[in-house]
């Protein structure tokens, strides 16, 4: 199941169907399978809070995901390992939108990549060095794509 609320602003997000059709498949896609995802979109100083409570951060940033995912392992001929994802995923509408015009795109397009981006997290992708990061980002571009 995939949810989508609303933290401190007013905003509603455009096409869900199409949206929870597009993440499932990402996610069925790399193996994972999702049990409980839930979107919530903010404001930079509800997500600066966070990131300063949870995390120790003291800087703004455009997501935050907390993953509560769990992986069962199906053993016989082939053993194959699933990722039952279940986790909040938090995104600053400001940032958001501030970075669709930093890299002139669509705000909607900036927060489709964003929320792939946190799914990618999810899925066990990392993007803290630079080959990772290039992965993620090749990752996020392929799935934007069959959007």
């Amino acid at each position: 199941m995939i949810s989508f609320f609303t933290q401190d602003i007013k905003f509603t997000l455009k096409n869900k169907t199409k949206v929870r059709s597009w993440l499932s498949s990402v996610a069925k896609k790399e193996g994972g399978a999702i049990e409980e995802l839930n979107y919530i979109f903010c404001s930079d100083n509800y997500l600066l809070e966070l990131n300063k409570k949870h995390l120790n951060h003291n800087t703004l940033t455009d997501i935050i995901t907390f993953d509560n995912s769990q992986v069962s392992v199906a053993r016989g001929p082939k053993t194959s390992h699933i990722r039952h994802l279940t986790s909040d995923i938090f995104i600053s509408i400001d940032r958001v939108t501030e970075n669709a015009e930093k890299f002139n795109v669509s705000r909607a397009h900036e927060l489709h990549r964003v929320m792939v981006h946190g799914l990618l997290h999810l899925l066990g992708y990392k993007d803290k060095k630079p080959a990772d990061k290039a992965q993620m980002t090749g990752k996020e571009d392929f799935y934007l794509k069959r959007f």
